[in-house]
């Protein structure tokens, strides 16, 4: 028979020795082996070992006040940390920005998915992930301080184009954690809330010859857990510890379990609490506009978060699928201390797994906060304010997305606003400026981003920007704000400006936006008029933006049936003023266009104030074989549809 693989924690993390790489799983503040990184804690103070220990991990995982990882501070038990995050463990993060330890800050989904890089044998991983952040070796390699020397990214060349190869470090030691162990060692995650990479980390550190620990509930008969339940076999794991007590295997550190959040019962799940209509929600609000039903959407924390309220408010809910890094798929998103779970979740997938979807491009849109953001786009949230927080999955998320909303308060630190007949006014600024000459780190490339055409824009409570091929451009202003007094003065550079529209009143008005029916354009045919004495369908986009390739296809319809209806070709005059198209739908666009001129127009004939937009429009029409101008006032498009025919 085989020997028994329970054993006290403190004899298994008695096998970590001097030197060993140790990667631990977790997220936040869930789903931690909490036993286990006590009992290394205890046995380092005690003993003064293990000793200059590696320390490898995707995201946060503690509560910043000490536990989890937090707990592994103590001088002398690390060398080195491999990390996504180091809010979580602030001491450790200090020891990092003191050159005390050496310091890696890369991307979540890079890390989770050189774990299967390890357990493959592999000597790393080739992604695009990085490039011209400073993760990227042009910008520092991710390394957190001088005292750090090797280089574990490095930019190489395939087929013309940029790679970043992203070396793997052989691990040791893996500390993981699930529901039930057999008396083989097989795992089962029943009552997780989250799978993570615990299959993947045990069989890099079996693989490597190294020692799997297992911190567990409970231990059931061999047989119990049937076969597709095993998470983790037992062939990979050597040690199995029970937790003891209860509180060391709690779901997070906010609840001890939750069966809703496990995926064992269906809950009923009551109805997110109503937002205050202040500054949070007025971004939330704003931001919302650019939800694509039917849509697979990642929101990040903080001012991102009331999103999904206002989805819920509005009830666009039903019509997106909501999703986590961590995993979760679908359901109703959890915050607070047990952020990255889902209650009535569609599916829970490895963290690996989650982040092949990212990167491979699965997001339709993300959205994420900012700390800082500069002129050319470039977003900071890694490293400001003297505090090394980690990107965490933001790079990951942020550079594969299909389209971005970077969300957060125009000012921080004491900002208060009040809304007053539908007008927003500035009561007191905030002391910290966030639009700023140069970010501290660039965790968002703003020119990497104009260059692949990705869609980009950045809401605040005062004013939204577009991320153009020049930079910033300034597109909304709230109603009751001055440009020259409440914008231009608290930022250190001035964007571009044409004519900026004006946010959307609903945005500020305490009661329902019909959120619903603009992301469906259920109103669309709204936009269009005929006047048949002189034959001219009249399209007023002000306004209007084709946030996805469906909002295209929305408007053709619109078009073609009201050109139907009219019984014969018409001309058409096309107000763009506002109209904004996202950096990667003007050639769909363009077709469109192209399609109706040819099966329902005339003449056609349309104007935008704004250069930047008229220009655009100009080229991708004339890739059509469209020579058309894109007029700036309304009277000389008018004076094209209504002369005389040759």
């Amino acid at each position: 028979m085989p020997s028994s693989k329970v054993m006290s924690a403190d004899d298994a993390i008695a096998r970590i020795r001097d030197r060993d790489v140790i990667a631990t799983t977790g997220f936040v503040q869930s789903c931690i082996p909490e036993m286990l990184h006590a009992a290394l804690e205890k046995r380092f103070v005690e003993t003064g070992a293990p000793r200059d220990l590696t320390l490898i991990m995707c995201a946060g995982a503690g509560d910043s006040k000490g536990l989890g990882t937090g707990r592994l501070h103590h001088e002398g038990l690390l060398k080195r940390v491999i990390a996504a995050n180091f809010g979580r463990m602030p001491k450790v993060a200090q020891a990092a920005q003191e050159s005390r330890i050496q310091g890696y800050n890369l991307p979540q989904g890079v890390i989770s998915k050189l774990y299967r890089s390890c357990a493959a044998g592999s000597p790393g991983l080739f992604t695009k992930v990085g490039l011209h952040t400073y993760v990227d070796p042009r910008l520092g390699g991710g390394k957190v301080n001088t005292a750090t020397k090797e280089d574990l990214v490095k930019l190489v060349e395939v087929d013309g184009k940029e790679w970043l190869f992203y070396k793997a470090t052989p691990i040791n030691v893996a500390l993981i954690r699930a529901t039930s162990a057999d008396p083989l060692g097989n795992l089962s995650m029943e009552r997780e809330c989250l799978t993570l990479d615990v299959m993947a980390q045990a069989m890099a550190a079996h693989n490597n010859g190294g020692v799997v620990i297992a911190q567990v509930e409970r231990i059931v008969e061999a047989g119990f857990i049937k076969p597709k339940d095993v998470k983790v076999p037992g062939i990979l794991v050597d040690c199995v510890v029970i937790a003891d007590p209860p509180e060391m295997h709690r779901m997070n550190y906010g609840v001890m379990y939750d069966p809703g959040l496990a995926g064992e019962v269906r809950v009923t799940v009551d109805s997110l609490p109503r937002m205050e209509l202040d500054e949070r929600k007025i971004i939330a609000r704003r931001a919302a506009f650019e939800l694509p039903p039917n849509g697979v959407i990642n929101l990040g924390v903080g001012a991102p978060d009331g999103v999904a309220n206002v989805a819920n408010e509005e009830k666009v809910t039903p019509y997106l699928v909501m999703t986590t890094e961590a995993g979760a798929v679908g359901g109703v998103l959890a915050g607070g201390s047990s952020f990255g779970a889902s209650a009535n979740a569609h599916a829970i997938v490895d963290q690996n797994q989650m982040f092949d979807f990212y990167h491979g491009g699965g997001l339709d849109l993300t959205c994420l906060g900012m700390a800082e953001c500069d002129s050319l786009g470039n977003v900071n949230t890694s490293k400001f304010g003297g505090r090394l927080n980690g990107c965490g999955g933001f790079i990951d998320i942020s550079q594969n997305a299909r389209a971005v909303v970077f969300a957060g308060t125009f000012t921080a630190g004491g900002l208060e606003v009040t809304i007053e007949d539908g007008k927003l006014k500035i009561v007191k600024e905030g002391r910290a400026r966030k639009f700023v000459n140069q970010v501290e780190q660039v965790t968002f490339s703003g020119p990497y981003a104009a260059r692949k055409q990705q869609p980009v824009i950045y809401v605040t409570e005062r004013c939204v920007f577009q991320l153009t091929d020049h930079g910033l451009e300034l597109i909304e202003v709230a109603p009751g704000i001055d440009i020259e007094r409440d914008i231009l003065p608290h930022m250190a550079f001035k964007p571009h400006i044409h004519k900026p529209i004006t946010m959307n009143p609903a945005i500020f008005r305490d009661a329902p936006m019909g959120l619903l029916a603009d992301l469906l354009n259920e109103n669309l045919h709204e936009r269009i008029s005929y006047d048949a004495a002189r034959n001219v369908l009249a399209i007023n986009l002000s306004g209007w933006s084709a946030r996805k390739k469906a909002d295209v296809d929305d408007l053709q319809k619109a078009i073609v049936a009201a050109s139907t209806a009219a019984g014969r070709r018409v001309n058409s005059i096309v107000n763009q003023d506002g109209c904004r198209i996202a950096e990667d739908l003007y050639d769909a666009y363009a077709d469109m266009v192209a399609y109706v001129h040819k099966h329902h127009y005339d003449r056609m004939a349309r104007y935008a104030t704004s250069a930047l937009t008229r220009e655009k429009l100009q080229d991708a029409l004339r890739r059509r074989g469209l020579e058309t101008r894109v007029h700036e006032r309304a009277e000389d498009a008018l004076a094209v549809i209504e002369q005389e025919p040759a």
